[in-house]
């Protein structure tokens, strides 16, 4: 799933987040790889559908994010689970942590991408959806696609 639009390549995109959670302030960060990491994005992407972030002593850190193996690392290969270091401001960690212990929000990766060669990821307040939040999801996404189906016969 890459394309390339305004400088941005799209890796993997979180379509978990958006229907376990209700999402709201995204922020872009960078994020601390390795070499071999950064080969494995080019090559065969990454999967964040269950990672997220914790903040240890105040540094943000993605947890459960997959980046696969890089077939020619040989012994300089990474870890595919390891925990990866987020960069951002001090201002924007306060925030986000003043969110989670105050208010009960989680933090989710939602996308993964190349901003102009710099792999980036782009990360949101999480707030859990009940049941019945899902199933009205489900209702209107079905009442879309049925919308568009007879839009598209009418042509």
């Amino acid at each position: 799933m890459a394309r390339a639009v305004d400088g941005i390549k799209i890796i993997c995109v979180n379509r978990k987040a958006s229907f376990n959670y209700y999402l709201s302030d995204y922020l872009e960060c960078g994020i601390a790889l390795k070499g071999t990491e950064i080969k494995s994005l080019r090559v065969n992407g990454a999967n964040i559908s269950d990672a997220y972030v914790i903040f240890n002593n105040e540094i943000p850190q993605i947890i459960n994010m997959h980046i696969s193996i890089y077939k020619e690392g040989n012994i300089f290969n990474h870890d595919p689970l390891r925990t990866r270091e987020l960069l951002m401001h001090k201002k924007e960690i306060r925030y986000y942590m003043g969110k989670i212990q105050r208010e009960g929000y989680t933090v989710v990766p939602t996308r993964l991408y190349f901003s102009h060669g710099k792999a980036k990821v782009e990360i949101a307040l999480a707030k859990g959806k009940h049941n019945y939040d899902k199933r009205e999801t489900i209702k209107k996404r079905d009442m879309q696609r049925d919308l568009d189906r007879t839009l598209k016969e009418d042509k």
